[in-house]
């Protein structure tokens, strides 16, 4: 297993590019399912999940083949149904292909889904939004196992906003007898870049982006094609490290547009994050000011950038409060964040930061993804050596991390533990 050595108390300088975004690639990939000739795709991120649901969608009968600037995934030989629990048990987006399948082969076998430990993430509306449309849903042996001879449109009312919940229904509407309807739906920009590649296709879709979303079913759907949009994350990752180390960084294909909310927080905390044509220029402060967050779902403050801002918040002059309404269990990376000497007190939904001068280098150990990323900011900004255990979360949602951060002047590396 590998962990990350960081050697902490470089300023971060130059320019780094913002990969397509693990969030809107996975559903896109899935979505390929639904198809009838090749789709070509653009930006696909290279990181472990990518490679996971590639793998699974060949287990299905699909094709892939990479060119120079984009991949083609071609679903002509689509004949398998089932998500084995070997792939999905490490990636909770693999739970997508449930409703294509259903939608496109009238039946799928899909493994309940794993992933990150950040409290519990059911699918209990993905599973109902189906029942409405008229699927026939079993659970056997740790399957979800779906079938329909055509779905069938409906409305359905979201209890609690959903990403994914979302996403799922609204592919297999596409494919659906009649309109389907879909209130409470989720906002974010990564569904309205899977709308907009089923519309590619010929989805008949409107509302993309709002809380109400209207789906025309169509016999079948043609070929696809569309660019990943930067990642969101990602993006905001690099903001809160230049912030950090009072860093001097140029993010090259940004799009600031998607992350309203993070941007102000990070302006409020002394961030100066201007466009420069089609880049944004961040430039740390040299005092860090302590600002509260709550998450919410998009378009208010992401919980996925939840830890990165923690980070940031223990070097800040003052107390924050960061309250977390999107997931319970989002909190277990402020444990690590206290083996460097932060000050952190956690109260039910709530963290309380009280900043400090200086974060200390340590071991210190990655519970998720953005935990991972967490700790490595802390570690850039800490004195001495931080060394992050099992990073292969870092793997599965941030493209070439280190080579990134160490083009911008980061002592860092990668050693077998």
């Amino acid at each position: 297993m590998d962990i990350l050595v960081i050697e902490g108390g470089e300023r971060l300088l130059g320019e780094v590019t913002i990969s397509g975004a693990k969030n809107a690639a996975l559903p896109i990939l899935c979505a390929c399912i639904l198809a009838s000739g090749p789709c070509h795709i653009e930006d696909i991120p290279n990181l472990k999940d990518t490679l996971t649901i590639k793998k699974l969608l060949m287990d299905l009968g699909l094709q892939f083949y990479d060119k120079n600037d984009h991949i083609i995934a071609d679903p002509s030989n689509l004949s398998g149904y089932e998500a084995s629990y070997e792939l999905v048990k490490t990636m909770r987006a693999s739970v997508l292909v449930l409703g294509p399948l259903v939608t496109k082969l009238g039946k799928a076998k899909v493994s309940l889904p794993g992933g990150c430990a950040i409290g519990a993430r059911p699918i209990n509306l993905h599973l109902a939004g189906l029942k409405a449309m008229g699927a026939r849903i079993d659970l056997e042996h740790g399957y979800v196992l779906a079938e329909a001879d055509r779905l069938h449109g409906c409305e359905f009312n979201f209890d609690t906003v959903t990403v994914t919940g979302t996403e799922n229904i609204m592919m297999a509407a596409t494919l659906a007898e009649g309109e389907t309807v879909l209130y409470n739906a989720a906002c974010e920009p990564e569904i309205v870049a899977l709308a907009d590649f089923l519309k590619s296709m010929g989805a008949q879709i409107s509302g993309d982006g709002t809380e109400e979303i209207r789906i025309q079913g169509t016999p079948e759907l043609g070929s696809g094609k569309i660019r990943i949009i930067p990642d969101r994350i990602e993006a905001g990752t690099y903001m809160a490290a230049a912030g950090l180390t009072q860093g001097n960084v140029l993010l090259k294909n940004c799009n600031i547009s998607h992350m309203e909310s993070v941007v102000s927080k990070l302006r409020r905390t002394g961030l100066i994050i201007e466009p420069e044509g089609e880049d944004v220029r961040v430039v740390g402060p040299r005092e860090i000011r302590a600002t509260d967050i709550k998450t919410q779902p998009y378009p208010g403050f992401a919980t996925d950038m939840q830890a990165q801002f923690m980070s940031l918040m223990t070097l800040a002059n003052g107390t924050s409060v960061i309250s977390e309404t999107v997931f319970e269990n989002r909190f277990m990376h402020s444990l690590e964040l206290q083996r460097m000497g932060a000050d952190i007190r956690i109260e039910g939904h709530a963290a309380i930061v009280r900043g400090h001068p200086f974060l200390s280098g340590a071991d210190v150990m990655a519970t998720d993804l953005r935990a991972s990323a967490c700790l490595v900011l802390a570690g850039l900004a800490a004195m001495g050596e931080t060394r992050v255990h099992r990073i292969y979360h870092l793997d599965r949602g941030y493209e070439s991390l280190e080579k990134k951060f160490k083009g911008l002047g980061a002592k860092m590396r990668r050693e077998k533990e």
